[in-house]
């Protein structure tokens, strides 16, 4: 069965297993965090640390692989993809001047910054780079 543990955001997380805009990190909305980690413990035998009451990172082969994130309602288009960027503001550049709108600029969180965008078909992905140490 998969465990759960209280760490800072970001803390232990293997920067270097990140490859510059790959998909690194998938992103589950859930309206109950509590029942999602124990589906998800009990299904599938995930392990899991809870980055506050809202939050919980999915772990996986040496890295953080994804997130349950507490909202009040799921969003369409289901779990939300993050891509790694090595130059964040290079990255927005490049999305805009593809044809990409930027959905939520960039803004930081626990583990670094990130930005959401909807490509021209109307998905939103996000593209995230870790804190500086």
């Amino acid at each position: 069965m998969g465990e759960t543990s209280s760490e800072s955001r970001g803390a232990g997380i293997n920067t270097n297993t990140h490859t510059h805009h790959a998909i690194d990190y998938i992103e589950i909305t859930v309206t109950d965090i509590e029942a999602a980690k124990a589906f998800y413990a009990s299904a599938f035998g995930w392990s899991l640390v809870d980055y506050g009451p809202e939050y919980a990172g999915i772990q996986g082969d040496g890295k953080e692989a994804g997130g349950l994130r507490l909202d009040s309602e799921v969003r369409a288009g289901g779990p939300l993809v993050l891509l790694y960027s090595e130059d964040l503001e290079q990255t927005v550049e490049a999305v805009t001047a593809a044809g990409g709108t930027i959905v939520e600029p960039i803004y930081g969180f626990p583990g670094g910054r990130r930005f959401h965008f909807a490509d021209p078909a109307g998905n939103e992905l996000g593209v995230w780079t870790p804190a500086p140490e």
